[in-house]
């Protein structure tokens, strides 16, 4: 069983995974840790990763990125008409209102969804971690910004299903570095202590996040979470833009943002300036060549301009850190540590103004790139069976207040209830108790709109179905259990209709309670009675006894954003038909590469160590034929099908193959000669010792010995006869001899010669020696003489003299 964290940010991502070592981020095909959320399209397949962002300057209109924040968001939204400005591609319409990304692939016009393009990414991380860990991967925590809203979150999850994924857990980016963060830590303080408060900022590509968190040994509590989701890398990549492009408007007369190409070639290279800045603080320059109208343009910038262009930027930095100090009722000096990560917070501007706020040192313990991904593989391990993790518990917190309405029965009035306040404990269920007659619906919405970086209050709307009146009349009890899941989603779980059944007398009446499952922590149940309050009101005598029974009801759902069965059906039908498509273009690709790569082997070999194994005339038709197979190739065969390929590599094989063989048997034989050779004197000499009555092989059978000699001839006529045949050939011929079968002869002069050479002589007994007066009665045996008696361990010794009968060679041995 695979456990996978992946950290699918805005520009790149990163893939953590478990193995018996503990937790690895893994590298791509191109050795690289980080891989660019990128998908480029072509005319044969897609490109996703590293190789998309290689094409994005000469491919621009067909290569997406930037796309993680159109999830669950209608094409309408003001965030992504503004976000239209500044594309390569185009951004239009689908047809259940949400955003489509309009590209040519496979020479065609395709319309995909932004839970499509993300599934395409996520394929690339999946096929990277099954690569790197050689088996199937299914189970994953994925992380996200932990302010998306619900509407966003299942439009992840969404996206995961369309690849086969099956996420476990959607991971706020805080709460996964901040996971990544304690589970090492040994010096917590224990659960009866007060616990140790950390404060950790990041600040990515694309947005700025911060959470305040209490550590005690084995379990992490998310106190509070601020964000500004406009905030990040991209924006201070813009403001070196505008700069520039005013200096080469004034400097060059070039508009850069009339041409896309030129614009992104900008972009690339004040994203590079910035990082060049973060680590010197002289003047750096910028040239780029044959920017626009074949002009090369250059110019430069220092640290401290940079900090003075952004300081609008750095200034909004403080308004999310005072946020959360307020929510969560902190003190500066209650803060431990302030740990950052995010590539945007190696800027030094940025870590003095968070250093500042604090009044302390910041720490960098962290991986700031692979933080996240390392927290969300560890809380895959916590969540799989496969792995024994220590005991580590996670609460992590509600970032919006969601509240329910719903109409009264007898009134046009609505009733509200805030059901989770700001920061409150999540994955966390409650029971709300209503008083109903017939079916009823309920509205979430957040509660405070303003704070939502979404134009949509509303959650969803669910309506409880089957609810009817008691037999007598009155007022059916409806318990419903409203949950903030493990991907911090709000959904109302289950419903059910409370009925009093009479019962004999003899039956027991069941005990009506409100249970929370084991499993969902922190346990809470909330009764609301959503109509009246409850009385308490004394039993009446002699009343039947009441059965209650709990019967279930079905509750209809309508989301804000989700995708319909029929069309997520669609979406994994259509990833699959690429995903074979890239297989097929990829193996066309290897068959054409794998004949222009024998090409050009070849050429070279045969002016070189192939030369001799091959005569001159075959020489130059194969040379002819290899310039006209290049020639091929780069023509009327750039673009055919792979058995087109697999029969030119096979028709070049014919040629090729046998002039291979020849040379690497020529540089076998000798060797292989040479080892026979040297078997058939050892073998030789034991036979000519054994006629003179060498005593080492004086127990060997006579007739065995023979066998040998025989054995040793045989072979010995065999090797000078193929030697003589062979001599008589030239290079450029087949040879007489293959050096498999030599080795073959090898191994048969072995297997006849060996077991009768080194048969072991027999064992002579040693007679048995008698007892003597001072020693123990011991039977004596050959090895014992060596020092050693019957139970391993040394003879026993007295005032360094040996017992009256031993041997001289013992005494010899106590010298």
């Amino acid at each position: 069983m695979s456990v996978v964290g992946l950290d699918v940010g805005s520009q790149s991502c990163y893939i953590a995974v478990a193995r018996a070592g503990g937790i690895e981020t893994i590298a791509n095909e191109f050795s690289d840790r980080c891989t660019p959320s990128v998908i480029s399209f072509g005319s044969k397949n897609r490109t996703i990763g590293v190789a998309a962002k290689n094409q994005q300057i000469t491919h621009a209109n067909n290569t997406v990125s930037n796309f993680k924040r159109f999830h669950g968001r209608t094409f309408n939204d003001p965030f992504i008409q503004k976000e239209k400005e500044n594309l390569s591609y185009d951004l239009v319409p689908m047809k259940n209102g949400g955003v489509g990304i309009k590209v040519m692939y496979m020479d065609e016009e395709h319309l995909f969804s932004v839970e499509q393009i993300t599934a395409m990414l996520l394929t690339k991380l999946k096929e990277t971690a099954e690569n790197n860990l050689k088996k199937p991967v299914t189970d994953c925590v994925i992380s996200v910004p932990s302010f998306f809203t619900d509407a966003e979150r299942r439009s992840v999850l969404d996206a995961a299903q369309i690849v086969g994924l099956n996420c476990l857990r959607l991971m706020n980016d805080m709460t996964a570095v901040a996971l990544n963060y304690g589970i090492y830590k040994q010096d917590l303080p224990s659960p009866d202590e007060k616990p140790r408060i950390v404060v950790f900022v990041d600040m990515g590509h694309s947005a700025f996040q911060v959470s305040a968190c209490a550590f005690n040994k084995g379990k992490l509590k998310v106190l509070g979470t601020a964000f500004d989701p406009f905030l990040g890398g991209k924006n201070f990549d813009e403001k070196l833009v505008e700069h520039f492009c005013a200096e080469f408007k004034t400097k060059y007369k070039l508009d850069a943002k009339s041409k896309i190409r030129a614009l992104l070639r900008l972009y690339q290279e004040c994203e590079k300036l910035k990082k060049l800045m973060s680590s010197n603080s002289t003047d750096l320059p910028l040239n780029i060549e044959c920017f626009m109208n074949d002009k090369d343009v250059s110019g430069k910038m220092n640290r401290s301009q940079f900090e003075e262009l952004c300081a609008e930027l750095l200034q909004k930095i403080e308004v999310p850190l005072y946020s959360l100090m307020e929510q969560t009722q902190l003190k500066v000096e209650d803060v431990s540590a302030v740990e950052i990560v995010g590539g945007t917070t190696r800027i030094p501007a940025v870590k003095e103004k968070i250093a500042k706020f604090f009044g302390k040192d910041i720490s960098t313990t962290l991986n700031a790139d692979e933080a996240v991904a390392r927290g969300c593989a560890l809380q895959c391990a916590i969540l799989s069976p496969a792995f024994k993790v220590r005991e580590f518990s996670v609460t992590d917190a509600v970032p919006f207040p969601i509240s329910l309405v719903w109409n009264h029965d007898s009134e046009d009035t609505e009733g509200v209830h805030e059901v989770f306040s700001r920061n409150h404990a999540a994955p966390f269920s409650k029971v709300l108790t209503f008083l109903r007659r017939g079916p009823f619906e309920l509205e979430a919405f957040y509660s405070d709109p303003l704070g939502v970086p979404y134009p949509e209050a509303k959650i969803g709307r669910f309506v409880v179905q089957n609810v009817s009146a008691q037999k007598d009349g009155e007022k059916s009890r409806v318990k419903v259990k409203v949950r903030v899941n493990t991907h911090g989603i709000f959904t109302i779980s289950t419903a059910s209709m409370v009925e009093k059944v009479p019962t004999e007398e003899n039956e027991v009446s069941s005990v009506e309670t409100d249970m929370e499952c084991p499993n969902q922590r922190p346990p809470e149940n909330l009764d609301t009675d959503a109509n009246e309050k409850k009385v308490d009101q004394p039993p009446e005598a002699k009343k039947p006894k009441i059965k209650v029974v709990n019967v279930e009801l079905p509750i209809e759902a309508n989301l804000v954003w989700q995708l319909g069965k029929d069309l997520l059906n669609m979406y994994i039908e259509t990833e699959g038909k690429m995903i074979m498509q890239d297989k097929l273009e990829k193996e066309r690709n290897d068959a054409k590469n794998a004949v222009e790569e024998y090409v050009y082997e070849f050429r070279d070999k045969l002016c070189g160590p192939y030369e001799k194994f091959i005569c001159e005339q075959e020489h130059q038709n194969f040379l002819r034929l290899l310039t006209e197979t290049e020639d091929w190739l780069y023509e009327e065969g750039e673009d055919q099908a792979k058995q087109a390929y697999v029969d030119k590599l096979e028709e070049l094989m014919k040629i090729g193959t046998p002039v291979k063989v020849r040379f690497q048997e020529a540089e076998e034989r000798p060797k292989l000669f040479e080892e026979l050779g040297q078997r058939l004197q050892h073998y030789a000499k034991i036979a000519a010792d054994f006629r003179n009555k060498d005593e080492k092989y004086n127990h060997i059978d006579e007739s065995e010995m023979k066998k040998v000699e025989k054995s040793v001839n045989e072979v010995m006529e065999w090797m000078n006869s193929i030697m003589n045949a062979q001599a008589k050939k030239s290079l450029d011929q087949d040879p007489v001899v293959r050096a498999h079968e030599i080795k073959a002869k090898v191994k048969e002069l072995n297997n006849a010669c060996e077991p009768v050479v080194t048969q072991p002589k027999p064992k002579i007994e040693s007679p048995k020696l008698e007892r003597t007066p001072n020693g123990p009665n011991i039977d004596k045996k050959e090895e014992d003489l060596e020092g050693k008696n019957n139970f391993g361990a040394e003879p026993p010794h007295q005032n360094g003299e040996c017992y009256p009968n031993e041997k001289s060679s013992v005494n010899m041995d106590l010298d």
